[in-house]
This record gives structure tokens, sequence and C-alpha cells, in this order.
């Protein structure tokens, strides 16, 4: 009949007031509504945030907003520049629901005294210590210690201790040189004499003797050691005469 709405220009009725056909809104809880037909279609509203620091939703809103950040719990306008609240020297910018921050690179050099508000420590070039001047990065010994290594960083001298090597001589050989600060071996005293056996008999170096058989001579060397030979008798005549304490026999009478 005439006048009858047709079902796309219908009107709704929502919780009691009427909506007019296309009209859209948003109830609470963050769902879109929408009057299509005379009936009343609704959806949980997509909020896709591209960027890493969002504002939260305004009042009433639903959707958290890029046009701004919130950093460590602190709402940024756009463009903002800021330093977090533990690091002075890091500086951040808000752009876009975005924060980024960059500290500054503090080359070594030599400075006056800084004031509290600089970001840069202060690393002198050189160390003053015990009347000389080392550069910055130098390894010295401290007073010819060779176990004790000192370096010069940042404007202070720090020494370490080197510890000493285990020693495997006897304790009357160890010692401490000038200038040391561990206990070194020292060389065994060269030998004066060769001990030939357990009866303390010795002979001085460059000493002969047979040590019993006449056939066989024995000479003490620099070394301490013994060297013997011995002598082998080729008798070339018939009646050989035997002399005791003497190698050979003698064939002087025929």
């Amino acid at each position: 009949p005439p006048g009858t709405p047709t079902p796309s220009s219908a009107h709704c009725w929502h919780r009691g007031a009427p909506r007019e056909p296309g009209a859209r809104w948003t109830e609470p809880g963050c769902r879109s509504c929408t009057c299509q037909g005379g009936r009343v279609l609704c959806e949980t509203v997509s909020c896709p945030v591209p960027c890493s620091h969002p504002l939260p939703p305004p009042a009433g809103g639903c959707c958290p907003s890029c046009a701004g950040c919130l950093y460590e719990g602190v709402s940024r306008a756009e463009g903002d520049v800021f330093s977090p609240f533990d690091e002075n020297c890091t500086v951040c910018v808000c752009l876009s629901g975005n924060v980024s921050c960059i500290s500054p690179e503090c080359p070594p050099g030599s400075c006056p005294s800084p004031s509290p508000t600089d970001c840069c420590s202060c690393q002198p070039a050189k160390c003053s210590f015990r009347g000389r001047m080392y550069a910055h990065g130098a390894r010295f010994s401290l007073d010819g210690d060779d176990c004790t290594t000192c370096i010069c960083r940042g404007g202070e001298v720090e020494c370490s201790f080197a510890p000493c090597p285990l020693l495997d001589c006897p304790q009357h050989q160890r010692h401490l040189g000038p200038g040391q600060c561990c206990v070194t071996c020292r060389d065994p005293p060269a030998p004066t004499g060769c001990s030939v056996d357990d009866n303390g008999v010795a002979f001085p170096v460059g000493q002969i003797w047979s040590p019993g058989d006449p056939c066989e001579l024995c000479i003490c060397q620099a070394d301490g050691s013994v060297s013997c030979q011995r002598t082998d008798c080729v008798e070339t005549c018939p009646y050989p005469i035997r002399t005791p304490g003497q190698c050979c026999p003698d064939c002087s009478a025929g």
C-alpha cells in the first residue's frame, strides 16, 4: 500500500530509541552498530595499531591513537623531544606514535673538569704516576718489578699482580735477584771433582786413576762424570814376564 516503508528505509528501535536507516553508532564495550533494513547489526570494533607507543583511547573511544606517544607511563605529544627518567644523556623523540632514542658516543680525550650536566665522561689522555707521565693505554712495570703490571686508563693507573710460577728445584738452589718479585732456580754449581763410590772417595777434575784393574784407566771429567777406558794387551813373546800392578806382560826377556 502507499506509504509502506521499504525494508531498506525502515527505522530501527534499539534500547528504546529510534535509529535512522543506515545510521552507525558505537555501543559501550567498543561494539560498532548499524541500522539496516529495520534490524540492528553490531560487531566488535577492530583496532589495528601501526605504531609502537600509541596513546590510550580517549574518553568514550575504543582504539588507541598514533597521534602521540605513551612512553614509560607518560603521554608525549607528536614531535615531543625528551629524555628517559634515568638516562639524562639519551634523547628521544615521538613521531607518529613511535619513540626513537639516541645516545651520544663519547670518544676518549683530554678535557677540564666536566660539569655534572655533561653527558660524556672525561678521559684524560695521560696519567701522572710517581713523577712520570704515561699515555692513555700505556702499560709499564712497577719499579722494575716484573710481577706487577700497570696500565694508564682514563687518567687512573691500575696495577695487577702476576702469580709466581711453581719451582721444581731444591731449596738451596732458589734465588731472588735484584728487581725480581718471584724466586727463580739458580743453576747448580759446577762440579769440582768426581765422587767414585759411597765411601766418599773423590777425585779432582782431570785426575787419572786405576779402579783396581791395571788394564783400566779412568779420568774425572769437567762435568763431574767418570770416563774409563780399558787397555787390551797383545802377547807377542813366548815367555812373557808379568809384573804385579802392570797391565801388559814384559817381553823384553824374550
